[in-house]
């Protein structure tokens, strides 16, 4: 079965989708403008964290 909790990109999804309704944009061109922001905003080390939370972090040697 698929679960998104062991999904890292739906991590991500649900926080731009929160950062999005947030801005509230109402143009197609002001939303996708403001979603390539956001992608933009998410750092390496987040990204690192995602994997780490849906359990997939590789131990370093």
């Amino acid at each position: 079965k698929y679960s998104p909790d062991l999904n890292p990109i739906e991590q991500v999804f649900a926080k731009i989708k929160h950062w999005m309704r947030q801005a509230q944009k109402r143009t197609v061109d002001d939303t996708w403008r403001h979603l390539g922001y956001l992608a933009n905003t998410i750092e390496p080390d987040e990204c690192a964290n995602y994997f780490t939370n849906a359990g997939y972090a590789s131990v370093k040697t």
